[in-house]
């Protein structure tokens, strides 16, 4: 981790502060209500446009996973990340061609959403003698402004995948659409909630659903309650974001 002299004001730490045991309690209470414990969920912060600063401030509260969502934000803030204390993730649109830039940087992609972009980062892996985790995306609202694989299709995506050298697994992820009703959110939830279970049914070689990553800011206790063990939170951390 490089160090940078950009001074962070005091208020902004104490708001992620805050907010971090706000999100962490309510973790707590959302996982018991569904039967698990607090340990049995994984937060992980959302940083787009969060400064390194802020981002390692956080980490110091106890946060163990961040993910970016473009990857030429993560290649100008990785030298400043506190790696030695946090895991970092891909989790937004991955174009094939920027593959190889973040391979070996992130523990795990949460993207996959097609078989050519499975191909390309087991390719690449291979380059780096490494294996890379992946989470399959699904379009669980079937929208056709958003990324990830349709749902009758995603049984066929995981078996191809899990059939490369260089890649691992491990779970499902999903952004579903902006929902008026929590009823209706959770009803894209508990969707999710039974392909993950499908999936895991079939123990499929080269597959382990360890991971059913979905709901953000303003759902994930719902997400929680429908069955997901990662949650990625980002404003709701560390407040609005600001785009340069």
């Amino acid at each position: 981790m490089t160090e940078r002299s950009l001074t962070v004001p005091a208020e902004k730490l104490e708001y992620v502060r805050s907010s971090y045991l706000d999100i962490t309690s309510r973790i707590a209470r959302a996982a018991e209500a569904s039967g698990r414990k607090a340990e049995d969920i994984t937060l992980l912060a959302a940083t787009k446009t969060v400064e390194p600063e802020v981002i390692n401030y956080a980490v110091s509260l106890g946060l163990r996973y961040i993910g970016e969502n473009k990857v030429q934000e993560l290649l100008s803030k990785y030298e400043y990340y506190d790696l030695e204390h946090c895991d970092l993730q891909f989790i937004g649109h991955l174009q094939t061609n920027k593959v190889r830039q973040i391979v070996g940087k992130v523990s795990m992609i949460q993207s996959v959403d097609s078989f050519k972009l499975a191909g390309e980062i087991s390719k690449q892996s291979a380059k780096n003698g490494i294996t890379t985790d992946v989470l399959i995306e699904v379009n669980i609202g079937r929208e056709e402004n958003k990324s990830g694989v349709m749902p009758e299709e995603l049984e066929e995506l995981i078996a191809q995948s899990a059939a490369l050298d260089s890649i691992r697994i491990r779970g499902l992820m999903a952004v579903p659409p902006i929902c008026d009703k929590k009823a209706e959110i959770c009803n894209f939830f508990d969707k999710m909630h039974h392909l993950f279970i499908d999936i895991s049914d079939k123990t499929l070689d080269n597959v382990s659903m360890d991971f059913l990553s979905m709901g953000m800011s303003d759902d994930f206790e719902e997400a929680i309650l429908s069955g997901a063990n990662m949650v990625r939170v980002g404003s709701r951390l560390f407040g609005a974001r600001i785009y340069r």
